[in-house]
């Protein structure tokens, strides 16, 4: 996949968020060039990820929601985690609104963990300020004590 996809992630995006809210075609192409980027997916779900310094962040993932509950968001996890390990990465981190149950679902079924907080972050449509919490794995695989 490659940033001149933007337009249709970015219609995507807008159909999976809110709170957060949907980043612009400009704001995905943007980071989609950014050193250690890396899309995975297609028009109907895709994930957007970094890994620099043996950090890896997934910054957005998103999933038609007629498509939904199909497992897409799993295998993007999957993929993400063994491209971010390709890339040298150990750990990964990324930021989920408290508000939402089904991405929390699954990163907590994904082997994810709350490492922080961050308050009052995302502005709803409404107003309301809600908190994201900062997940994180580890990605490196322990050695075997000899």
């Amino acid at each position: 996949m490659i940033p001149e996809d933007a337009a249709g992630l970015a219609a995507l995006h807008v159909r999976c968020f809110e709170t957060p809210r949907p980043w612009s075609a400009t704001e995905i192409a943007s980071l989609a060039r950014s050193p250690g980027a890396f899309l995975i997916g297609d028009d109907a779900a895709f994930l957007l990820g970094r890994a620099i310094a043996g950090e890896a962040e997934l910054l957005t993932l998103a999933v038609d929601p007629a498509l939904r509950r199909q497992g897409r968001a799993g295998a993007l996890l999957a993929e993400f985690e063994m491209e971010a390990r390709h890339r040298g990465a150990e750990t990964a981190f990324l930021e989920v609104s408290e508000r939402n149950a089904a991405a929390r679902a699954l990163y907590d079924a994904s082997g994810w963990s709350e490492a922080g907080r961050r308050g009052r972050y995302y502005s709803a449509p409404d107003g309301a300020l809600i908190d994201a919490l900062v997940l994180t794995k580890p990605l490196s695989t322990p050695r075997a004590r000899g």
